[in-house]
């Protein structure tokens, strides 16, 4: 497939055909945008105290007293678990004693909220978690939730590529679509956590298999200079905007199941793009069916009003094999495998600060619509930068940069006065703003570090550690329930640790992209080996042999 560009030069890089592309698959992973953080949301845990029911008869005093005092984030405040033994505060109504006067609550026994919950109707009228009760003793199961919504896109990235390779890359996109707005339809008829986990996770893989495969679709088809572009502003963009959406639909809509039915709204709009999106002609051609792959370019050709040549070539020629690897090449020297090992930490420790700061808007202070739509916001400046960063500045510097930025500003956060909750949030922002902004150049960064045999898969893998960062992120969110500050010190420490690792790695900035292993750049500190082949060794005995008759 090398001289396909060449074969579409006479298209030019950016006509009428190009632009429809370029923005229309972008327009698509819009859904992906607002579906991938949609648990901000639908799983908002609201304020709430054990529920003591209207037929115990209290005293208004003792109803007002039934629930114990603790102390969170230095303030004196309703407990959230737990009430004085019901049948006890019968008793002391019963017997007309005020409590606190007549009575001494701290030696009043307590007990767990055996007739559920209340919960504030601000800002969510409801969520899956006042649905289910998923709080106390089944608090867990709210970042479980989100972890298994990003098992299904770590399951979806293993298959995406496989059968888009196989079944196209039209036809896997519109069936990825299908699969992420049908399931979000059905988690509205959910009627337990389980099902709507469960549905939760194929949710998942729908959403990144249609994110992959209209990334490799518009890398197919737009021309080199174009394509950077998609790759990097295009639909790092239109994702950005997907997530800005959800706090404007979650503000107007506070039911979750409503919230669910709008969300699936833009999917279904997606469908007419079946008639204008065309399938890849890279792929149509590797599959042989090269008067499919002409009839769609000779269409681009006419669109762009740029006459077509009589003849394409013989487009057999680009049908060519390619030398295939496996997953242990990854590991084939000390270097390599040094490359290798530090890349998964560094999209796994990465991935991990970005999702965990998205996944924890809604436990800042102020209000939670307006902290999520900031923190979709920031991305847009952070991409933009990262593309400038990438054009101007070495890789390293520039990942390394934006990530001690990210880490140490997180970090900060915990020295800040409580009562200054808006420069937390100001804080907040500006390390999610630079973890984004490393996050976005990684792609690039990843693929000039391998030989041309193994970047898909090295891409591949380091992706996937990412999926298993966006796994645990939620317990790093949950973790806050016990210290408000130790998500940030996690996160902002792992993000200053990588950001110094990152430092250690090869740059590749102005070199050529490797061919081969030989031609593989050199992790700081190791020395250069030379691999040994079977030609090295026969001109080393070749070498042998001479000495040894020049000494006879």
């Amino acid at each position: 497939m090398r001289d396909y560009d060449e074969l579409i030069a006479f298209l030019g890089e950016w006509g009428p055909f190009q632009r429809l592309i370029f923005f229309l698959l972008s327009a698509s992973i819009i859904p992906n945008g607002f579906n991938g953080m949609s648990a901000v949301f639908l799983a908002g845990t609201p304020e709430h105290q054990c529920r003591v029911p209207a037929s115990a008869n209290l005293s208004d005093e003792w109803l007002n007293a039934s629930i114990p005092v603790e102390e969170r984030e230095g303030l004196q405040v309703p407990s959230r678990c737990r009430r004085y033994r019901l049948e006890a505060l019968v008793n002391f109504s019963a017997l007309n004693l005020q409590p606190g006067r007549d009575v001494n609550l701290s030696q009043v026994e307590q007990e767990k909220c055996l007739d559920g919950w209340e919960y504030s109707r601000d800002p969510y009228l409801s969520t899956i978690v006042t649905e289910w009760d998923l709080v106390c003793d089944d608090d867990w199961k709210t970042p479980l939730t989100t972890s298994l919504f990003f098992v299904g896109v770590l399951l979806g990235s293993f298959i995406s590529g496989q059968l888009s390779d196989r079944y196209g890359r039209k036809t896997i996109l519109f069936a990825t679509m299908g699969v992420q707005t049908g399931f979000s339809f059905l988690q509205i008829f959910s009627t337990s956590w389980e099902m709507f986990t469960v549905l939760f996770l194929i949710v998942g893989m729908g959403q990144i298999s249609n994110y992959v495969v209209a990334f490799i679709l518009g890398t197919e088809i737009l021309g080199k200079s174009v394509r950077i572009i998609f790759s990097t502003l295009g639909v790092c963009i239109f994702f950005a905007i997907g997530y800005m959406l959800l706090p404007l639909f979650a503000y107007f809509i506070r039911d979750w199941r409503m919230l669910l039915l709008a969300l699936t709204v833009p999917g279904v709009c997606c469908i007419p793009l079946w008639w204008i999106i065309p399938e890849s002609p890279r792929w149509l051609i590797s599959q042989g069916r090269f008067q499919e792959a002409e009839r769609i370019i000779r269409k681009a050709a006419k669109m762009n009003g740029i006459p077509a040549p009589e003849t394409l070539g013989e487009m057999q020629d680009l049908n060519a094999k390619q030398d295939h690897a496996i997953l242990l090449d990854l590991f084939r020297t000390q270097n390599i495998a040094a490359i290798t090992v530090m890349s998964l930490l560094l999209w796994m420790f990465t991935s991990i600060g970005y999702f965990g700061l998205s996944l924890n808007t809604s436990n800042l202070h102020g209000n939670a619509y307006l902290n999520c739509f900031l923190s979709a916001v920031i991305e847009v400046p952070a991409y933009v930068i990262a593309w400038l960063l990438l054009r101007t500045l070495p890789r390293r510097y520039s990942i390394s940069g934006t990530l001690f930025f990210g880490g140490g500003v997180i970090l900060f956060i915990q020295l800040v006065p409580s009562d200054l909750h808006l420069l937390s949030v100001i804080l907040a922002m500006l390390g999610k703003f630079g973890v984004t902004a490393a996050f976005s150049m990684l792609y690039v960064y990843t693929a000039e570090l391998y030989p041309t045999i193994v970047r898909n898969m090295a891409v591949g893998a380091t992706s996937m550690s990412s999926r298993v960062g966006s796994i645990i992120a939620p317990y790093f969110v949950y973790l806050g329930a016990y210290d408000r500050f130790l998500p940030y010190i996690l996160m902002g420490s792992l993000t200053v640790l990588i950001g110094i690792l990152t430092l250690f790695l090869p740059e590749s900035y102005g070199n050529p992209l490797p061919e081969t292993f030989q031609e593989m750049l050199r992790v700081k500190g190791f020395r250069r080996r030379k691999l040994t082949t079977k030609i090295d060794l026969s001109k080393k005995n070749e070498l042998n042999d001479k000495n040894l008759i020049t000494q006879l």
